[in-house]
């Protein structure tokens, strides 16, 4: 039995059981999430995760093709672990009949808390994605991913089941979310101190919407040279 003052050696000794338990292709990924997230994807190699996995190198051959598709796999398997997370603060934090506005910042503070909990598999998914220009393969696998992504951040913030959503509603509405999701885990990566906050985004955002709205007062006055309207004198 474990001791209280170990929770370590528990941990590793609950990983290599449950790996005992699990055929070579779990096992492989299972390893592959662990090597991804200690020591990132650049500094992983397919012998560390041969290792973990207790497997031949060959293994990752004959199950993944190349340690790339299966760090991408791990990757994005460990997304769906985090979407999971997020869904269960969601559900807690957010109130079913609550204001848009309201949703959107509440919404936003939960995904940017786990830029801080989630911090390693950030850092990943940024490494990859910098591998992208010369892994075709890898590209493709990753842009298919994206489009459920995006489908699933618009039926986030629309409150709305994803099987309701549109592609037309996934193309523009998920893409916006995702393009402000890349750009403020970079920023929180270069420099947490000034990164937005929820509340910053909002207002932001409530900002740009404004300034974008047709100027009423503009819009009441006739255009210059143009006659007005009435009898002549």
């Amino acid at each position: 039995m474990c001791e209280t003052n170990v929770p370590y050696v528990c941990l590793v000794h609950l990983f290599y059981s449950v790996m005992n338990s699990m055929s070579n292709r779990d096992a492989l990924l299972l390893a592959a999430k662990k090597c991804l997230l200690e020591k990132g994807y650049n500094r992983t190699t397919a012998r560390d995760i041969a290792s973990a996995a207790g497997v031949s190198l060959a293994a990752i051959g004959y199950h993944f093709s190349s340690k790339e598709a299966l760090l991408t796999e791990a990757l994005l398997d460990s997304f769906g672990e985090w979407d999971q997370d997020l869904q269960r603060a969601l559900s807690s934090a957010v109130l079913p009949n609550v204001a848009p506005a309201e949703r959107f910042e509440v919404t936003w503070a939960k995904i940017i808390a786990t830029f801080e909990t989630h911090r390693s598999l950030w850092v990943a998914n940024f490494e990859i994605f910098a591998q992208m220009v010369t892994q075709p393969a890898m590209r493709e696998v990753i842009a298919d991913k994206l489009h459920l992504a995006r489908a699933g951040l618009a039926a986030m913030f629309l409150n709305q089941d994803e099987s309701t959503i549109s592609e037309q509603t996934v193309r523009t509405i998920g893409t916006f979310h995702h393009v402000l999701l890349s750009g403020l885990i970079l920023q929180w990566l270069i420099d947490p101190t000034s990164a937005l906050s929820a509340k910053d985004l909002t207002k932001a955002l409530r900002t740009t919407a404004k300034s974008l709205e047709p100027d009423q007062k503009k819009s009441a006055l006739p255009s210059k040279g143009r006659p007005r309207k009435g009898k002549a004198r």
